[in-house]
């Protein structure tokens, strides 16, 4: 398969070229595309084959759920079998944009799509392009993150056009991702609210709309006992190819302990990797070190976290050791994503 290059930005998110990338689309192809989040992997979430072609382009387990985007919150009533009250709410509130609410499914949605569960998971975002190729694709694109299971979700087209030439038909690359993070989950189906997946929107944002909120305890515990609610949440993601281990505790502990760390990894002629803030990165000694962003912005250390990931696979680092951050706000996603990252190894100094 050739993978065909389209760029469209947000300034001009309807160029003719999005025309023949719907029929791809409704066709039952696969278009990889900018959102606000990260990019996306989308098929006809209607189709079923369209969403087999989807779990083999990326590598991922068929029972991890896709979420279908919509760019009409008309088209919200054919994917469920009734929108609750709380889902008005929250739409209300906060689409379009990085939110995505797991509701009753409607016979419409084909269990490939989502994961074999009588649930769906959908949202609206609030990317110009990513709408575009909705509407020119049929109303409702099945999109995971556009990476290969496992890796890094990409913020870069170029990262996408790494893990998917040959196993996609077009990607639209649309430029730099504003949010960077995976949109929020939250679960909709039982009695009170639950966070699935933590993101921009924030268990507070939420709380400002519902009230009670819960969070899956599965977060940011690697070694809970309870089993996920969502499928996808067994699974490892986000993981360069280096060893990462993400070091807590007092700013003075953690510099001395990753410097001792990453001497001890030279030693044994490992190319060593540091992610940190910019406030700190100027004290390590690795062979590598990246400037995450403030760590009073999070928004800047969210934006900045996969790019990072990606770059030190690209210059092959082979020990990466990272700061870890406040796990409440917008904090509670960058902990969960650097954890699964690391496969939950974190040190506390």
């Amino acid at each position: 398969m050739d993978t065909r290059i389209v760029r469209i930005y947000e300034d001009h998110p309807n160029p003719p070229e999005m025309a023949d990338l719907g029929i791809i689309i409704k066709d039952g192809g696969l278009v990889a595309f900018p959102t606000e989040t990260v990019y996306g992997l989308g098929g006809d979430a209607l189709n079923p084959e369209s969403s087999k072609k989807i779990y083999a382009a990326k590598g991922r387990p068929s029972d991890n759920p896709l979420i279908v985007h919509i760019a009409n919150l008309s088209n919200l009533d054919a994917l469920t079998e009734e929108i609750p009250e709380s889902a008005k709410k929250l739409a209300d509130a906060f689409w379009p944009g990085p939110l995505t609410m797991i509701l009753k499914k409607s016979a419409s949605v084909p269990k490939e799509t989502t994961g074999g569960l009588d649930t769906v998971a959908v949202r609206f975002p609030s990317h110009k392009v990513a709408q575009e190729l909705i509407k020119a694709g049929g109303g409702y694109i099945a999109a995971p993150s556009a990476n290969l299971s496992g890796k890094p979700s990409p913020t870069l087209a170029k990262y996408v056009l790494e893990d998917l030439n040959g196993r996609v038909d077009a990607i639209i690359d649309g430029g730099d991702i504003p949010i960077g993070l995976e949109s929020t989950i939250v679960d909709l189906t039982g009695d009170v609210p639950m966070i699935l997946r933590p993101g921009y929107i924030t268990k507070e944002m939420l709380e400002s709309v519902l009230g009670t909120i819960s969070t899956d305890p599965t977060i940011l515990d690697g070694n809970s006992k309870e089993r996920p609610k969502a499928p996808g949440m067994r699974y490892r993601h986000y993981a360069p190819k280096g060893e990462l281990t993400v070091v807590e505790g007092d700013s003075e502990a953690v510099i001395a302990y990753i410097n001792r760390a990453v001497s001890n990894a030279r030693e044994a002629d490992k190319k060593t990797g540091v992610i940190a803030t910019s406030g700190t990165a100027d004290f390590y000694s690795a062979d590598v070190v990246k400037k995450i962003g403030n760590r009073e912005v999070p928004e800047e250390v969210a934006a900045s976290l996969y790019r990072i990931l990606r770059e030190m696979d690209d210059e092959n680092v082979e020990v990466i050791y990272s700061e870890s951050f406040a796990d409440d706000g917008l904090g509670a996603a960058i902990m969960n994503r650097l954890l699964k990252a690391a496969g939950h190894r974190k040190i506390s100094v």
